[in-house]
């Protein structure tokens, strides 16, 4: 449906202003609202000037969550300049500029299959660690604990997964982690807690994302419920703003904690919840910080395929 005239105009002096002054992720979602074009069109005309670009990466590209790098990612913005009508250079010049940096954003664990999808790193990734299409598992429970250090940074994570297998031999789990953005993959470690072991693991340092294998000790059968416990720890990165979590189907009970370092406490905290990453977020809820405990929670009694999480702010 086009736009109305008067907002047509103000879009076109939002993308105006957004051109001359950046940063990239603010032009470059601005000139997507003036075209009016949803991103799984501009995917689409992208694909046609022979570049290969998820619709996550864009979402991500205009939030201000990654930012192009890569030549082929760079090749895809150059793109978008023509796809998008901007000047030449206009997207990449605010690209180029020293100082910008990404906003804080998710420290980021996504289910295998969107990760799959939007990284073609992630599934070399789980091919070296033989990963089945089908993990065997389904998830009756996984409560998550999230820390945040003295320096605003995502510290540490830790997941108890409540699981029930429905095909027998399932003898292991992978987790998979990203980090935040200029996180180093390679500092990270990996540590079993409870009624699993740390088998292999697999880092990328490019995307941030570090896979590992936990292995049961033990060959489940059909129906067989199981629970297990292990830890990431992390702290590579620089800060934080906000921890999500992607369903790609309907599951058990999903419990999210978040606890700040004392000398390092938010101003604001929300809830928030995606149908998917490329979706507007909604379901905002205000969270109040508990001064004892200094930490804020959410709970999901069953999870719908989308996105929820947890964001903060610092000033």
């Amino acid at each position: 449906m086009p736009h109305a005239p008067q907002q047509e105009d103000v879009a076109t002096a939002e993308l105006d202003t957004a051109l001359r002054g950046g940063p990239f992720h603010v032009a470059l979602r601005a000139a997507i609202a003036a075209r009016g074009l949803p991103l799984q069109r501009v995917q689409h005309h992208l694909s046609r000037y022979g570049v290969k670009v998820g619709v996550t990466s864009l979402s991500y590209w205009q939030q201000g969550a990654r930012r192009p790098q890569r030549p082929e990612s760079l090749r895809a913005v150059r793109a978008l300049e023509e796809i998008l009508q901007l000047p030449d250079e206009s997207l990449i010049r605010l690209l180029a500029e020293t100082g910008e940096r990404p906003v804080a954003r998710r420290s980021g664990v996504r289910s295998y299959r969107s990760l799959v999808e939007a990284s073609d790193v992630l599934r070399g990734l789980l091919a070296e660690l033989d990963a089945p299409v089908d993990g065997g598992l389904q998830c009756l429970g996984h409560h998550e604990r999230v820390g945040l250090g003295a320096r605003r940074e995502l510290a540490w994570r830790e997941s108890q997964h409540i699981v029930r297998a429905h095909r027998d031999g399932v003898d292991r789990f992978l987790a998979v982690h990203q980090g935040d953005p200029e996180c180093v993959p390679e500092r990270m470690r990996v540590h079993a807690l409870e009624n699993c072991r740390a088998g292999r693991v697999r880092r990328d340092h490019g995307t941030g994302v570090l896979v590992a294998e936990f292995l049961f000790d033990t060959r489940l059968r059909s129906g067989d419920t199981f629970l297990f416990r292990y830890a990431v720890e992390d702290g590579t990165a620089g800060v934080s703003g906000e921890y999500l979590r992607a369903f790609d189907a309907a599951g058990g009970q999903y419990a999210l904690q978040v606890r700040f370092d004392a000398s390092a406490l938010p101003v604001r905290c929300h809830r928030f919840a995606q149908q998917s990453a490329a979706a507007p977020r909604g379901g905002r809820q205000e969270l109040e910080v508990s001064e004892r405990h200094r930490s804020v929670h959410l709970v999901e009694p069953r999870v719908r395929p989308g996105v929820v999480g947890i964001g903060w702010d610092w000033d």
